[in-house]
């Protein structure tokens, strides 16, 4: 309510209490006006009933929401579903206009408002998680590869002679598939061993952009957050290659957000060479459901090109999903969960150490990897052919959902084209793994359950194996290597 219509108030009730209620609203509004004033994420979360009085406010505003609003057009914000207008805070119009998903929506000050104020919000978030420099970026409702190939597309009004992307190798299906659907011919630079590690070849990757010809060249796709033992790429050296060859530079940051290390990576590469934008999922950095993503740079203009790319209005979901999260998170409570999860990834490369040794397996060495871990399964890949594969059927049918084990040889076919050693990010990685990460709100029970669960798998082999019987059957699941499969 005003002022007006609180001193109407005092009509009814005592004057006292209404002056009291009326500071208990005025508290709210101050949080309102500080988040319009600064465009950015409070220090501390706040409650749900001051962010529901904040979406009530932008909803209001949608012409869908005026009352006596006489529509007479083909979209006019109609909603057959009273559970879904809820379910939507009656934000029905979604975000943008035909032209630019970034731009204002004459029927729809509301929603235009919470677009902007979101990008505005998590361009502030990416600053804090380590890219000081970011200068813009706004939230697609597409997630991580969908937005790649947008990106893609993009640079290919800016650079019309180019038709390869030179692409590190990492074995996800989904980032490869998003140059294959903007219709550039992906050039696959396989990874150089470094002790359990593998790292980019960057002699190579220089190599192929002097054989094909700079002008050629689309861009660089590069990659942070990846399973081990691949570790993120060597950002800095890619980026002062680009820079030389006046190449774009694209980053894969899927879940990188959460890692400081990832985002210092893209930080120094901006400051030494050239990235052109970086990538991050929103599901996977601030735990939101699937569907959204993140495109950042340092470059107005270009990041302004790529939302003029996207045709049509989007989607609003993703937007008010992490605009929710971050004001409920508050700076302080996602510092928290960054925080918590660093300290979950030292506790559970410490225990996982403990349990492979128990088993004459080890913690393969990646220390440029912060956040995904792989113990080898060499013992258990001499036990039987199907072992390897029969423990990711086991730990699937027991409810371990995101580890993944890599037996040796596998092909995959992706879009006609074949990888040999498929998931290890290799032709002829030495051994069998299991990967684990600590990901962002991950807690020590999730760690204990996991490392239970992984030990009664291994004591079946173990059992098995001193009494010279084969491996058991495969737990009415014969084709799950990874309890996270469907998620490529």
């Amino acid at each position: 309510m005003n002022v007006e219509n609180f001193g109407a108030s005092e009509r009814l009730v005592n004057a006292a209490y209404v002056r009291q209620g009326a500071q208990g609203r005025r508290a709210h509004e101050l949080r309102l006006r500080a988040l319009l004033e600064q465009g950015k994420c409070p220090e501390d979360g706040w409650d749900e009933s001051t962010i529901e009085l904040f979406l009530h406010e932008l909803a209001i505003m949608d012409s869908n929401n005026f009352l006596g609003n006489c529509g007479v057009g083909e979209r006019e914000g109609r909603v057959a579903s009273g559970l879904v207008a809820r379910r939507h805070y009656r934000l029905i119009h979604g975000i943008g206009r035909s032209g630019d998903i970034s731009a204002v929506q004459p029927k729809a000050a509301g929603s235009s408002l919470l677009n902007k104020l979101t990008n505005s919000i998590v361009l502030d978030i990416i600053k804090l998680a380590g890219v000081r420099t970011v200068t813009n970026c706004f939230v697609v409702p597409m997630a991580t590869g969908m937005s790649l190939t947008l990106c893609f597309l993009t640079l290919r009004h800016k650079r019309p002679k180019a038709k390869y992307i030179i692409w590190p190798r990492i074995d996800q299906k989904s980032c490869f598939k998003s140059m294959i659907t903007a219709g550039f011919e992906p050039v696959v630079i396989e990874n150089v061993l470094e002790g359990d590690e593998l790292r980019t070849d960057v002699k190579a990757v220089e190599a192929k952009i002097q054989d094909l010809g700079a002008e050629n060249v689309l861009c660089v796709h590069s990659t942070t957050s990846c399973f081990a033992p691949r570790v993120p790429d060597r950002l800095e050296e890619l980026a002062v290659i680009c820079s030389n060859y006046n190449i774009p530079h694209i980053v894969n940051n899927a879940y990188g957000v959460q890692s400081s290390k990832c985002m210092h990576l893209i930080q120094q590469g901006a400051r030494v060479g050239r990235i052109d934008a970086f990538i991050q999922s929103l599901d996977k950095n601030f735990m939101v459901p699937v569907g959204g993503a993140i495109i950042a740079g340092f470059n107005d203009s270009f990041i302004q090109d790529i939302s003029k790319m996207y045709p049509g209005r989007a989607s609003a979901s993703p937007s008010l999903d992490v605009l929710i999260t971050l004001l409920s998170l508050g700076e302080r409570g996602y510092r928290q969960l960054l925080k918590e999860r660093k300290e979950m990834f030292s506790y559970l490369s410490s225990q996982l150490r403990k349990l492979a040794e128990v088993y004459n397996e080890r913690l393969l060495n990646t220390p440029h990897n912060p956040i995904s871990l792989a113990m080898s399964l060499e013992n258990l890949d001499k036990h039987s052919d199907m072992a390897v594969t029969q423990l990711g059927s086991m730990l699937f049918t027991r409810q371990v959902s995101g580890a993944r084990v890599v037996p040796l040889g596998s092909l995959q076919t992706v879009n006609d084209y074949t990888f040999k050693g498929f998931m290890s990010h290799t032709n002829n990685y030495p051994c069998a793994y299991l990967n684990a990460a600590s990901a962002i709100g991950m807690k020590k029970q999730d760690v204990d359950l996991f490392l239970k669960r992984l030990d009664k798998c291994m004591k079946t082999f173990k059992k098995e194996k001193s009494n010279g019987k084969d491996v058991p059957e495969m737990d009415n699941c014969t084709k799950h290597t990874s309890a996270g499969e469907a998620e490529d």
